[in-house]
């Protein structure tokens, strides 16, 4: 059950300022809780900790274009957080190194252009793009079709070369296969992303870091700790101004890296329906629009991923949805229970085993 408006509570900047409660005042039971932290402790994911040394050997990568072109870092163990009512109800592993996290960063390029559409630069999700950008990216006949829904939704079929990737690299359901019409096909595919990504940047003409910071990170107490990478060949100049174009995940290198506790902040700014402390920095409006599961993908909204029908987690309640990177790194929203949790470098297999030991340790008339 979530709190009451009056009663909400929002942690002050800082690692040490966020209030830790023992979870019996929260509604848990201290032993469960324990149980579904170790349960993570001893799952952890298969990846290799030398990111660095093995990125650009996974199956994923294992084609003619697989080059890391932006940067990397070796990853730490398994760790996360656990927030209910806004307080800490449990903590594990190192949750103050900054990580990549992958297509967690997807999110926060939604919320990009979240913005940009509270802001009036995007005026409707279903205006084709090729209308506010203009740099070549969407003159062909077929790209001059895409609509903002289409990116963020991963059904553009966009064609095209960008930061010397062909979106051919990326098509995970067939490299040779004929393009589909935009929004009638979904596939996951990171060039598309980072099209995304640079798109709202022409929109916003100012490195979308900057932007996260300014709108998102400063005001709800982020540490300073986070980066976004783009890659070593991602700048474009705009307005006389050199910028990197950020990406969309971790692919080839780069995307956000940041602790658990910051990760931690963006998700509860989530659950609070984008506001923070009487401030509404993401419009209530676009957070149902980025949580609403798309007709050609259900478990997938604006580069959020949702679980209609438990269907991503069986164990989670239907209304939570998450951001979700290679690792696996998780982001969990559950207004439900009025849970926010982060967890890093579990297996895959093993995330909805977690989610049902810590939804087990919660008292139901909490």
């Amino acid at each position: 059950m979530a709190q009451t408006t009056t009663t909400v509570y929002y942690p002050e900047p800082g690692y040490d300022n966020w209030e830790r409660k023992r979870p019996e005042e929260l509604g848990m039971d201290s032993a469960k809780l324990q149980e579904a932290m170790d349960f993570a402790s001893a799952h952890e994911a298969a990846e290799s900790r030398d990111i660095p040394n093995t990125l650009g050997t996974d199956p994923i990568n294992d084609h003619p274009h697989n080059e890391i072109i932006g940067p990397t870092k070796e990853r730490t163990g398994v760790n996360g957080v656990i927030i209910r009512h806004g307080y800490i109800a449990g903590e594990w592993g190192d949750t103050e190194r900054v990580d990549m996290t992958f297509s967690v960063a997807k999110s926060y390029v939604s919320t990009m252009a979240g913005l940009a559409f509270d802001k009036g630069l995007v005026r409707d999700v279903h205006d084709l793009v090729k209308d506010y950008v203009d740099d070549g990216g969407f003159d062909s006949e077929h790209n001059a079709r895409i609509t903002w829904q289409n990116l963020l939704q991963q059904t553009s079929e966009w064609e095209g070369v960008l930061w010397d990737k062909p979106d051919m690299a990326d098509r995970r359901r067939g490299r040779d296969r004929e393009l589909n019409e935009p929004g009638t096909f979904y596939e996951y595919n990171d060039v598309r992303v980072n099209r995304l990504a640079l798109s709202v940047l022409r929109v916003l003409r100012e490195p979308l870091p900057e932007v996260l910071k300014r709108e998102i990170m400063d005001p709800i107490g982020a540490s300073d700790s986070w980066e976004w990478h783009g890659y070593r060949n991602s700048y474009v100049t705009i307005d006389g101004r050199e910028m990197q174009s950020v990406s969309g995940g971790g692919h080839w290198g780069g995307g956000v890296w940041a602790s658990s506790f910051d990760h931690a902040r963006f998700g509860y700014l989530f659950l609070r329906r984008g506001n923070w402390g009487g401030r509404q920095l993401i419009s209530e409006r676009w957070v149902d629009l980025a949580t609403a599961p798309s007709e050609r993908e259900p478990t997938y909204a604006y580069m959020w991923w949702v679980n209609p029908g438990g269907a991503l987690f069986p164990s989670a309640p239907e209304s939570s949805f998450f951001a979700v990177g290679k690792g696996t790194n998780l982001i969990w929203v559950d207004p439900e229970h009025d849970l926010t949790v982060v967890i890093r470098w579990i297996s895959r297999e093993h995330a909805d085993g977690f989610i049902e030991r810590v939804l087990a340790a919660i008292n139901t008339s909490s």
